[in-house]
């Protein structure tokens, strides 16, 4: 009668189970050992060592399962856990720190050139698959340092940092609720840290070039929007807001920075960097076209109606996170205008991947415009 019956297979657990914590000082992954019931991740995390108050679980707990002897089962889980960002100073504390004097040091024997600094898409808030926003700041902070050395190699005599848009990740700008779960910081957390990375920025160069031109346009992150749709005015832009605090910061530090934005109706801006008619700068964002390649003639059409950038022999822009640069057109002496598009600083599309299989590599895109002499494409992707 009982021929059919077979002993129970031996259920091990898996060949590559190790429970313990792997934690590299941002983010790490926790395996607990079998149990016979979902465990308290935060207490779990605490009886190793890691203050529930300073770190947090992200995402759902994988599972692996076995059975024992007995014929109960037990699971593992295993789960991922981050340092918890609070990036956010407040502009009390940021005017504290404007209150320090700036140690300038300029550079010996400038030369007569202007460093044109592309600060672009940060996004600053969003996680994607290059990290979170630990990861911008270690990000911005390697740009920082190659940004200074390259200033002592050039020596320029004015640097013309452009703040090209998307400086915020915001919410609401893509679909419902998405932005609510993949952000790590808040809209004031995420503007007081962007004010912060320019702040710290701008420091930096001042110390060595104390003839700096801050440039700021609207941009499809930075808009104010309520449901996706777009409201106010173009100035009404968390980007502009950002320099209109840096221009406050400055004042307090008595930092001799010149801040300019559109106006309040135009979504770009032209400036002549050296006052002479020679070098025109066309600073805008970029959600203006609906693909890279109309940039161009988006630009073209400015001639038309006399918009702000339609006498630029440089039009620099963002948005498209990747780095290029277009030859097109000429000056009114004869010479060829360019269009250069910057990279982006932020911490990846995966939508963007997803659906097309490009990926766009991080970096900050400077160039140099020197006095009375043709600009000849030449850029530099830090």
């Amino acid at each position: 009668m009982l021929e059919n019956l077979q002993p129970a297979q031996k259920v091990t657990a898996p060949p590559n189970f190790r429970p313990g914590v792997e934690f590299d000082g941002f983010e790490g992954v926790a395996t607990t050992e079998g149990l016979p019931e979902q465990p308290n991740f935060d207490d779990f995390l605490r009886d190793r060592g890691y203050n529930p108050a300073e770190y947090e679980i992200v995402g759902n707990p994988r599972t692996s399962q076995w059975q024992i002897y007995s014929g109960d089962w037990l699971t593992s889980y295993r789960f991922n856990f981050r340092k918890r960002t609070n990036l956010g100073t407040d502009l009390p504390t940021l005017l504290a720190e404007a209150r320090k004097k700036v140690k300038v040091k300029p550079l010996p024997k400038p030369e007569p050139k202007a460093l044109v600094v592309l600060w672009s898409d940060l996004q600053v808030g969003k996680v994607d698959y290059r990290g979170n926003s630990q990861s911008l700041v270690e990000r911005v902070g390697l740009m920082q340092q190659r940004l200074v050395a390259l200033i002592k190699k050039e020596k320029p005599e004015k640097i013309i940092f452009c703040d090209t848009g998307d400086t915020v990740e915001n919410f609401g700008n893509a679909a419902d609720l998405a932005q609510l779960q993949s952000n790590d910081l808040s809209i004031m957390e995420q503007v007081d840290a962007a004010t912060t990375f320019a702040w710290s920025t701008l420091r930096a160069m001042y110390e060595l070039v104390p003839d700096i031109t801050y440039a700021s346009v609207g941009s499809n992150h930075c808009q104010w929007r309520v449901n996706k749709q777009v409201v106010g005015r173009p100035s009404d832009d968390w980007g502009i807001f950002i320099g209109r605090q840096l221009a406050r910061l400055a004042k307090e530090a008595n930092l001799n920075i010149r801040f300019i934005e559109p106006q309040p109706h135009d979504e770009s801006l032209a400036l002549d960097v050296f006052n002479d008619g020679f070098h025109i700068l066309g600073v805008v964002h970029g959600h203006q076209a609906k693909r890279p390649d109309a940039m161009a003639t988006w630009w073209r059409g400015q001639a038309f109606g006399r918009q702000p950038v339609a006498d630029a022999s440089v039009l620099v822009h963002g948005h498209w996170h990747h780095l290029r640069v277009t030859e097109m057109g000429s000056t009114p002496r004869g010479t060829s205008r360019f269009l250069i598009m910057a990279s982006t600083l932020d911490n990846g599309s995966g939508w963007w991947r997803k659906v097309t299989g490009e990926d766009s590599v991080p970096g900050l895109v400077t160039f140099l415009l020197e006095k009375g002499i043709d600009f000849s494409g030449t850029v530099y992707k830090l």
